[in-house]
């Protein structure tokens, strides 16, 4: 239940990005599984490289997934706009 709760919060994290300009590194598809996999990741880094039972998961939770879809919708944007830097203009 952990899991879904992480993948649900970075989902939901991911929404938000339609208020940046689409500079992620594989578009917008490429946000989603970033905030995705971001919450994942760091909700398995906060519960200990563990994956809480049913009957430990609340509120708390679900938010621990927060701070890792922002980082991963970072590590994104900066791989995004890195490879547009590197890119000649066609102007």
């Amino acid at each position: 239940m952990a899991v879904l709760a992480w993948v649900m919060m970075g989902l939901a994290v991911w929404h938000f990005s339609i208020f940046l300009p689409d500079r992620f590194a594989g578009g917008i598809v490429g946000a989603f599984l970033a905030a995705v996999a971001g919450a994942v990741i760091f909700g398995l880094l906060v519960s200990g490289i563990d994956i809480p039972s049913r009957d430990d998961v609340d509120v708390v939770t679900a938010l621990e997934g927060i701070p890792g879809s922002v980082i991963g919708m970072g590590v994104a944007w900066a791989v995004g706009v890195a490879r547009e830097s590197r890119e000649p203009s066609s102007a």
